[in-house]
């Protein structure tokens, strides 16, 4: 990968990876398959580059204005992060593996709010999408938007203490057991918040729905060959031995236009906004020396 220097400042690999990792999850938030997004990797390498760049020329520009951020912006972003990475002690730690203090980290926060700012200034006046360009967008790309097959599970998982022959035996033995309790009208639920050794246990053994593929080979097979309401027999994987209960199943087909309508909306918009925020990037940039070496 080349290096790339803005105003005499190397872009970093990370930089250019964050940039990545959000596109990806923003056309994957928007409906664009896996296999679609391996196959579009160079293309969206090339624009995380580029939104790299720009980002730099956001973060300095909006650094030489030194548009004003409240202190009360900068507490509140913090106490979200607080809250997404799980409470104070786990921040901290965080803090501590980057070897970040919590006023660099202020500050690094502060310098975001700065760029939201300037992007919002970029973006002001940007027109909203009508319901026409909804539909006309829907229109379009319907088969972007079928919805795959999926199956709405639970299950409860028991794995073994080591790899010998005798740990295996136990575990399937356990496994066992809680099936014959649920066989016999134990609730599926509370046999996997007492037992099951996955996280979902705290949840009654609820996987949500998941799609073909989502799965190791032997669950993935065993939940969409099974009925609903069934309870699988005992099935090993390589985390263990599992019991399935299948709650429901989506054939899948075309999307309702009234359930992607929020979804096409925001990815309009986004677009629109980023439209006006490169014509300003663009702008910065015909002023900034960018090099590649």
């Amino acid at each position: 990968m080349q290096t790339i220097k803005v105003n005499g400042q190397v872009i970093t690999r990370e930089a250019i990876q964050f940039e990545l990792e959000r596109l990806a999850r923003f056309y994957s938030e928007h409906g664009v398959s896996q296999e679609q997004l391996r196959a579009q990797l160079p293309e969206l390498s090339q624009r995380a580059a580029e939104q790299a760049i720009g980002a730099k020329l956001l973060l300095d520009e909006a650094a030489r204005l030194d548009l004003p951020v409240a202190e009360a912006e900068v507490d509140a972003q913090v106490e979200k992060i607080v809250r997404q990475v799980g409470g104070r002690e786990a921040f901290e730690a965080a803090l501590a593996g980057q070897k970040t203090s919590a006023a660099e980290f202020r500050a690094q926060v502060r310098q975001g709010k700065r760029v939201d700012k300037l992007v919002e200034r970029a973006a002001a006046g940007v027109a909203e999408p009508t319901e026409a360009d909804i539909r006309e967008y829907f229109a379009a790309h319907t088969e972007e938007f079928a919805k795959g097959e999926r199956v709405l599970a639970q299950h409860i998982l028991i794995s073994p203490d080591g790899d010998t022959q005798t740990s295996k035996d136990e575990a399937k033995a356990k496994i066992e057991a809680i099936r014959g309790r649920v066989a016999a009208g134990k609730a599926f639920a509370d046999e996997a918040a007492a037992h099951s050794m996955c996280p979902s246990g705290k949840e009654g053994g609820s996987l949500g729905w998941f799609g073909r593929g989502m799965m190791v080979p032997e669950f993935d097979q065993a939940a969409f060959a099974m009925k609903v309401g069934e309870v699988s027999g005992v099935i090993e994987t390589q985390f263990g031995y599992h019991i399935i209960q299948k709650t429901d199943h989506d054939a899948g087909g075309a999307a309702d236009f009234d359930e992607v309508r929020e979804q096409i909306r925001d990815l309009l918009r986004h677009a629109r906004r980023g439209e006006a925020v490169t014509a300003y990037v663009e702008e910065l940039k015909s002023k900034a020396k960018i090099e590649y070496v």
